[in-house]
């Protein structure tokens, strides 16, 4: 094993390498590294990790919630569906409206739709927190430089960050006047009952916006971004999309849509999902770790201070772990690597990360993929656009997102009752 595998760095050393660096863009737009994606290790983390489990990404409040997910991929089907002509669909859009709709729903009760000036104003303010959030600031390299913001990149994420927390902050106010605190509240709303006093710093409002926003950014980015690989690698690779659709017609007929009992069934799907998650993972070099203690990986000695950024892009598209690496072969997870498991455990597919500080929406992130995906496969049949391959080429941003739109025409194959 390659002396700087990820292997030691989150298991043995996995607590020396669980707190996150001081950056620009984690202070600017994490409120001040409030969000507990940026914030370092400790115990405002843990609250905040376990308060977002607790309310929204266990097994047992998926379960509770799968309805929400399903029916709002079901009226985007329906959206689609009756459509009087044939046009064409940017499917980053169409992903994104269902997952921003799922989060709204869950973290502030109310729909995210349509396209009015405002919620076009909210998807741009939330597409250029992505895509600051990944970009070098030449104060994090040089400290003593920052005050002159010399290519603007801190004035800009101001202003993000400004535009944000004014959507965030509306949306608490209106909570607090509701007062609907009860069994069918929103995580907004769980926040607002069990967080009585602010810690480490940040006072109480700080906290809930700071948890609330985390919540709607993580959940919606890297979801849109995996599906539209997904799809985009399914239409240039029409072999693989002609056995998934015959798998889903299989399993689930032509008279109904695909609900979240049937995912155990579609094993194909699911090797779909994974070996997008091994090309094309949401972030491409995980969120930055420091160690705060002196260590040895690989027999080097590391000093306290060590930023560590794991290139997962480069490790899951390793020939010596996956022949043919940049070829799409869903197949390899149903042979060579059916035991290989994107939870963590097994390094040489952590496309969620590893150790403490990974991705606890898993669980969330995948039945969500793979339920919309899963129903635009067999609700429609799909090309693109301009009758070409997709271009894949890539976005520069803290997710792996796609440079430019994935345009297709969808053409209804089902009963009309199912879109019903």
């Amino acid at each position: 094993m390659d002396p700087f595998s990820p292997y030691e760095c989150f298991t043995v050393n996995d607590k020396a390498f669980a707190a996150r660096p001081k950056m620009t863009a984690f202070e600017v737009l994490g409120y001040n590294y409030a969000i507990f994606t940026f914030t370092t290790y400790g115990a405002c983390w843990r609250n905040l990790r376990k308060m977002a489990i607790l309310e929204v990404l266990s097994h047992h409040r998926i379960e509770m919630n799968s309805h929400v997910m399903l029916s709002e991929v079901k009226t985007a089907m329906k959206d689609s569906y009756n459509k009087k002509s044939m046009v064409v669909t940017e499917m980053d859009k169409w992903f994104g409206e269902v997952s921003l709709n799922v989060l709204f729903r869950l973290v502030v009760g109310k729909r995210f739709t349509g396209y009015s000036e405002e919620n076009e104003r909210i998807r741009k303010a939330l597409r250029s927190f992505f895509d600051l959030a990944g970009l070098f600031v030449i104060g994090d390299a040089i400290p003593w430089l920052r005050w002159l913001d010399l290519d603007g990149g801190e004035k800009a994420m101001k202003k993000t960050a400004k535009e944000l927390d004014g959507y965030v902050q509306t949306w608490l106010d209106e909570h607090r006047c509701s007062k609907n605190h009860g069994a069918d509240s929103d995580y907004m709303d769980a926040l607002i009952s069990n967080i009585n006093q602010g810690f480490d710093s940040y006072d109480v409002d700080t906290l809930i916006k700071a948890s609330s926003l985390t919540l709607v950014l993580a959940g919606t980015d890297t979801t849109v971004a995996t599906s539209t690989w997904a799809l985009s690698l399914l239409l240039n690779n029409r072999q693989a999309l002609n056995k998934v659709i015959q798998e889903l017609d299989s399993k689930i007929g032509t008279k109904r849509t695909v609900v979240e009992t049937d995912l155990k069934d579609l094993v194909y799907l699911q090797a779909i999902v994974k070996e997008t998650l091994r090309l094309y993972p949401p972030v491409v070099l995980n969120v930055p770790h420091e160690a705060t203690e002196d260590c040895v990986v690989g027999g080097y000695y590391i000093p306290a201070g060590t930023q560590l950024l794991t290139n997962i892009w480069k490790m899951q598209r390793d020939p010596a772990l996956y022949p043919d690496p940049l070829k799409f072969r869903p197949e390899r997870f149903l042979t060579t690597h059916k035991d290989v498991d994107l939870r963590g455990q097994h390094f040489e597919l952590i496309p969620f990360g590893a150790g403490r500080r990974m991705c606890r929406g898993i669980s969330f992130g995948l039945q969500m993929v793979q339920l919309t995906l899963a129903n635009v496969l067999h609700g429609f049949d799909i090309v693109t656009a301009d009758g070409q391959l997709v271009d894949m080429a890539e976005r520069v941003g803290l997710t792996n997102a796609k440079a430019n739109p994935l345009n297709v025409i969808l053409t209804p194959r089902l009963s009309p009752n199912a879109y019903a």
